[in-house]
């Protein structure tokens, strides 16, 4: 079992007021769970989740893209690895702007589109970046596993299945600034085990897909996570799974979860936030292994979701 002082899971988007994180503190065997907040500024949020846990480690589970497409990482990158690219990034900030054509697009601005515009197929855009197939912008992690359906492509920017946006905002507004201030951010599992980046004082950042951590928890959604009435038929089972994680949610968050977590359009936010936290606690309480594929491209450059253990189909 990995116990560090604070468990936070972080479900993440390009708009501010679409980023909610849940949070968890250890007491004594057990955690207590608070109901999600805002993220809020992104300047002061490691040493806001510092200050809830008084020095001690940190695992921050996030609803954004960790790594690089293998295929893209071969033909275009000369970093050590992906948290080595990801630093020089600072450096590099038209790296972050998104191409509104694909005349726009080469290797150090890969993200696309800016809008719908005609010719706009992933396979036109694996072809501006000098890639063979729309395949090569997936990751291995984004890839169709018996468990879930494919993700979207890192470096896509537009839809409802797009991450690129998020990783953008992520990257640039929160890692890069946090690393320039100075703060101890380890990211699984290209610096190492979970175990292994737990220690005093350090943020173990793994990325996360909530809907895969709550088909690890054999939770199933009847309906549309959009809809309150949905997301309020999933109470029991969410308590369940907290009993089971050892996890006693304060009484905003009873409240949130047996009402559906409300009935705005952050919602399903919400409910995101806690579904990855759930995930992120199985991990750390050893019900689900701390697993990464033995293959050096995903250790170092692609990544993976923490917690998943099936491979893709392909």
């Amino acid at each position: 079992m990995l116990q560090p002082g604070l468990a936070v899971h972080a479900d993440w988007s390009i708009d501010p007021r679409k980023r909610w994180m849940t949070c968890a503190i250890a007491r004594g065997a057990g955690w207590a769970v608070s109901a999600a907040q805002p993220v809020g500024d992104l300047a002061g949020l490691s040493n806001r989740l510092r200050a809830e846990c008084g020095g001690a480690a940190i695992a921050v589970g996030v609803d954004f893209p960790l790594g690089l497409p293998r295929r893209y990482a071969e033909c275009h990158v000369r970093a050590a690895d992906f948290p080595a690219f990801l630093r020089g990034m600072a450096q590099r900030p038209a790296f972050f702007s998104v191409c509104a054509t694909l005349a726009d697009i080469h290797a150090d601005r890969p993200f696309y589109p800016a809008r719908g515009v005609a010719g706009m197929t992933r396979a036109s855009h694996a072809r501006a970046l000098g890639l063979g197939a729309a395949d090569d912008l997936c990751r291995a992690c984004d890839r169709a596993t018996a468990l879930r359906p494919a993700g979207a492509p890192l470096f896509w920017t537009l839809g409802a299945n797009q991450s690129g946006k998020a990783a953008i905002g992520a990257w640039r507004d929160w890692l890069l600034p946090s690393w320039a201030a100075g703060d101890d951010l380890r990211l699984w599992p290209f610096e190492g085990s979970l175990a292994e980046l737990l220690q005093p004082g350090a943020i173990a950042v793994a990325e996360t897909y909530p809907a895969e951590a709550m088909r690890q928890r054999g939770l199933k959604l009847s309906g549309s996570k959009r809809r309150q009435s949905d997301r309020a038929a999933l109470a029991q089972a969410l308590f369940a799974e907290l009993d089971q994680r050892h996890a006693t949610p304060d009484a905003a968050l009873a409240s949130a979860i047996a009402d559906g977590f409300g009935s705005d359009a952050t919602g399903e936010d919400r409910f995101d936030s806690l579904l990855g936290l759930l995930g992120l606690l199985a991990v750390l309480d050893g019900a689900q292994p701390d697993f990464v594929p033995d293959d050096p491209w995903i250790r170092q450059w692609e990544g993976w979701v923490l917690g998943q253990t099936h491979l893709p189909r392909t």
